[in-house]
């Protein structure tokens, strides 16, 4: 009964966290399926779990930080973690593997564009378990990170509330480097791990109303509704060059996503065909 009452408490005092989390396994089963959804949930929060565990004791891979306890009996712990932030991971990861495949899945030449005039993405299993999005995905992981994290170090200015901090100050807005490539350690583990599965199970069914790309933009939208979420937290505290450093590092991102999926960018395919088609070039060599 503490541990069930505990747990309550936690979704009460977090409800951000909870909700983004409902939404992750609302967007995931619709394009994965319930077999791969929950396998990555339960791969990513395990992942997460244990390495926040060993950076706590060892500085391995995020850098030496430890969690204070301000919360204790507030919210629910698994040993020395909350488990609001262990659990945070699960979503962060799947909308950053939306964001990705939403940029280097190809294009579906069977299909035609839906309404509105979003390109056909191919959902295939070779491509949406590449190593291409394995690294890109790990990427855009940790990039997110470089606007939450600042943030959450914050926490005492608003209602996250001071709940750890780094025993050597970064040189990003207080947060180490390490943290970030602790963030991108994370995300190869979880997915090199989970695309083991993704490869063994049976494809997911084919959906007859519903494209890739229009199964895919929830997620994007989860990746983006966390960034406008933590941005308008941070312009509310009055962290302006924080605030405004997040906007520009994700404005270019934003727009090339968007060119992409309009299909106002060339897509790689066009640029290998009319290279194929020089006098003297290597078709096998150059088609991509």
């Amino acid at each position: 009964m503490e541990l069930f009452s505990l747990f309550l408490n936690t979704v009460v005092l977090r409800p951000y966290v909870f909700l983004f989390l409902c939404a992750f396994f609302v967007f995931a089963m619709q394009l994965i399926g319930w077999p791969r959804t929950w396998r990555f949930w339960l791969i990513s929060w395990g992942t997460a779990f244990i390495c926040e565990f060993s950076s706590t004791r060892t500085g391995i891979p995020f850098g030496w930080y430890h969690y204070n306890g301000s919360t204790v009996g507030q919210e629910l712990y698994i040993s020395n973690i909350p488990f609001m932030a262990s659990i945070s991971f699960s979503f962060l990861l799947y909308a950053a593997y939306s964001v990705t495949l939403c940029v280097l899945l190809p294009i579906d030449r069977t299909s035609t564009p839906g309404h509105p005039p979003l390109i056909p993405l191919h959902f295939d299993p070779a491509s949406r378990s590449s190593r291409r999005v394995l690294v890109s995905t790990a990427l855009f992981f940790a990039l997110l990170d470089m606007v939450i994290d600042p943030l959450a170090l914050r926490g005492d200015r608003w209602f996250l509330g001071s709940i750890y901090l780094y025993a050597d100050p970064g040189v990003h807005f207080g947060v180490p480097l390490t943290n970030y490539l602790g963030w991108v350690v994370v995300g190869l583990i979880s997915l090199s791990i989970y695309f083991r599965f993704d490869r063994r199970l049976p494809d997911p069914p084919r959906h007859t109303h519903w494209s890739t790309t229009h199964r895919l933009l929830p997620g994007v939208g989860l990746y983006y509704a966390v960034l406008a979420f933590n941005l308008g937290l941070t312009f509310w505290i009055g962290e302006w060059h924080m605030g405004v450093s997040g906007v520009l590092m994700y404005l270019p991102i934003t727009v090339w996503l968007a060119l992409r999926l309009t299909g106002s960018l060339r897509p790689l395919e066009s640029y290998a065909m009319e290279r194929s088609t020089r006098p003297g070039s290597n078709q096998g060599r150059d088609f991509v």
